[in-house]
């Protein structure tokens, strides 16, 4: 991996958080099992018809910043997100070797750049859990930018807050919308996550470089 980049080209690296430097299990857990089992309770309906409730309202708002909003779906759902998701915060975990990587990163001189559609809150609380904080020069939610990075205009709005060359410029995200996104902005290194839930099989990518993990970087 290390000999397909060419590193002295690239000098900021764009990093995604779930998924990508964190394991997605907490999420996906959070999200299509927690939330629907306390919903269920909330409104004293049977699972299976909560369930299909709360991932109808999911899908409404698919891809937009509401679908990452704690807020939003505090006021849709009647439910404290926050606080569900303080419930299974445990299970909130680093990729293997993430530590190592951004470690060399440093050690290379590159600007790191957390960017992610996490709500603030989330981001707080995650980064209570890991180990994560401290090794970013900025870290940036698309909440502040008012665009989720499948946008393309969260790439303008980025490019204002952290100027950066997308000719010298590298991501890695677990989300295929938004590498295409990065794509048509004209970020020329573009890497996906495999297996950004690890209690899930691999995802065989073909239209973008992909790998297994970060142990691919060391």
């Amino acid at each position: 991996m290390i000999n397909i980049l060419n590193w002295q080209e690239i000098e900021t690296v764009l990093l995604d958080m779930d998924g990508t430097l964190l394991d997605l299990h907490y999420d996906n857990h959070l999200w299509l099992k927690h939330i629907p089992r306390r919903y269920a309770e909330s409104k004293n309906l049977p699972i299976e018809v909560a369930e299909a409730e709360v991932l109808g309202r999911y899908r409404q708002v698919e891809g937009s910043l509401n679908w990452y909003c704690f807020d939003y779906w505090t006021k849709t759902l009647g439910l404290d997100i926050m606080q569900l998701s303080r419930e299974v915060a445990h299970l909130i975990a680093e990729h293997l070797y993430v530590q190592e990587f951004l470690q060399t990163l440093r050690s290379w001189g590159k600007r790191v750049i957390l960017a992610t559609n996490s709500h603030h809150q989330g981001i707080e609380l995650k980064m209570q859990h890991t180990r994560l904080a401290g090794w970013f020069d900025q870290i940036i939610s698309s909440h502040s930018l008012g665009f989720p990075k499948e946008h393309p205009d969260f790439w303008q709005a980025l490019q204002k807050v952290e100027s950066f060359q997308p000719a010298h410029t590298l991501l890695i995200d677990d989300s295929l919308p938004v590498l295409r996104a990065a794509r048509d902005y004209g970020i020329t290194w573009l890497i996906a996550i495999q297996q950004p839930d690890t209690r899930q099989p691999p995802r065989n990518i073909q239209e973008f470089l992909s790998i297994p993990g970060f142990q691919q970087f060391l």
